[in-house]
């Protein structure tokens, strides 16, 4: 007997929004329900954070020009990406990375500035206030996924060069452009696997006992 178990329907649930949530490129322009983005924030908010840091800042980008900016940036590691993939590059500049200019919402997460007095958990690992924020990024993705909407993490651009534009102090740094909004579909697998970039891995090719 386990008196914090879920019921079987919760758990089902929560399952279904981790096999189902996908990476997002293409939107519908429609607005976000009243209130939706406030609690996806607030879900990436509860994040588990190493030493209790909660190194994460979220940046609401709600100028069109700021937008079309962050794309520009994107626009130009899109093709410096290209290069550096060789014989795959055409083949990757097939592949629709984004949806900056078509979803509803951006939000750009960052690392605080300043992380560096948090020791508790960091001091061999200092990697672990970056892990932190892909937990919140997590939480707010499987939210989404739960209620409808869906989320794309950009990743093609310059960090110093972003957090430039967004005027970031010194020591912050940008680690995903979220795109947000609702969706044309979600697709029955990823989208990289569907387009033949690749395929997830096994069981048997993740997991190890007691030596690599």
């Amino acid at each position: 007997m386990n008196d914090y178990r879920y019921s079987d329907a919760d758990i089902a649930a929560v399952r279904r929004a981790i096999e189902e949530r996908r990476d997002v490129r293409h939107f519908r322009p429609d607005p976000l329900p009243a209130g939706l983005l406030e609690r996806l924030i607030a879900a990436a908010n509860l994040a588990p954070s190493v030493g209790y840091m909660q190194p994460w800042r979220f940046l609401h980008i709600q100028n069109r020009e700021l937008r079309q900016r962050i794309h520009a940036l994107v626009d130009v590691e899109r093709a410096i990406t290209a290069q550096a993939l060789g014989e795959r590059g055409a083949d990757f500049l097939k592949l629709k990375v984004e949806g900056i200019l078509d979803c509803t919402e951006v939000l750009v997460v960052a690392l605080r500035d300043g992380r560096e007095r948090h020791v508790f958990g960091r001091r061999t690992m200092p990697d672990m206030d970056l892990a932190s924020v892909a937990c919140a990024i997590q939480n707010m993705w499987l939210l989404a996924r739960a209620e409808g909407i869906g989320i794309g993490w950009v990743s093609l651009y310059d960090p110093q060069e972003l957090a430039a534009l967004l005027g970031m102090p010194e020591g912050a740094r940008p680690v995903a452009v979220l795109c947000i909004g609702h969706v044309r579909e979600f697709l029955p697998r990823p989208m990289l696997e569907i387009e033949g970039w690749g395929q997830r891995r096994t069981m048997e090719d993740v997991l190890a006992v007691d030596r690599w």
